[in-house]
């Protein structure tokens, strides 16, 4: 078990501790659902560059990274549908993706071979996580009984309607959903060798 793959499965007990905490209607439990979200995203970015600069890139990481970010994601996604602030069909739409490619994944496994993430699927969970960051931010400062001067920024920035102040969240939103909706079809058409065996 190599560095980044170690920090890949960290991800999972961080997504497992986020889970549990985010469910606590409180101020201390969104906050500190919050920072291991960030935390967990940040290691998305940490345990690729290490795989590439340490020159530890390996199958296993290959098929865990993207495992470990689609667990994440999703789980946030649903807990933001919950809170009514993101559409069930978008969330719908995310998820059925992540099962398609993660089909593909399978189907390309039976074959020998590994389908690693693109460069399309990795801007699509940039701008996911961007949004999920922002909608946490939000839900955490809406819990609190009076907001401090030094954040009435942030919330302003994460409204999520298409407000005055508030364009940040939907416009990242709109970004992750074309994303999502290209980088499957791109997955569906560079496998396609695949579906035909």
């Amino acid at each position: 078990m190599n560095l980044p793959n170690a920090i890949t499965l960290s991800r999972l007990v961080l997504t497992a501790a986020f889970v549990f905490f985010v469910a606590w209607e409180s101020i201390w439990g969104h906050v500190t659902a919050l920072i291991l979200f960030i935390i967990a995203a940040v290691s998305d970015f940490v345990d690729g560059w290490l795989a590439r600069k340490m020159n530890l890139v390996t199958p296993l990481g290959k098929l865990l990274d993207p495992l470990a970010d689609k667990i994440l994601v999703c789980a946030a996604f649903v807990f933001l549908t919950a809170k009514g602030i993101c559409p069930v069909w978008i969330t719908s739409l995310i998820i059925g993706r992540e099962f398609l490619v993660t089909g593909l994944r399978q189907i390309a496994i039976e074959a020998g071979q590994v389908l690693a993430a693109d460069n399309l699927g990795k801007w699509k969970t940039t701008f996911q996580l961007t949004y999920l960051i922002a909608g946490l931010i939000w839900l955490t400062l809406k819990t609190m009984t009076s907001v401090p001067s030094s954040l009435k920024f942030l919330q302003t920035l994460t409204i999520p309607e298409w407000t005055d102040g508030g364009r940040f969240m939907p416009i990242t939103l709109v970004i992750a959903v074309a994303l999502t909706v290209i980088s499957g079809c791109n997955y569906v058409w560079s496998s396609r060798y695949l579906l035909k065996g």
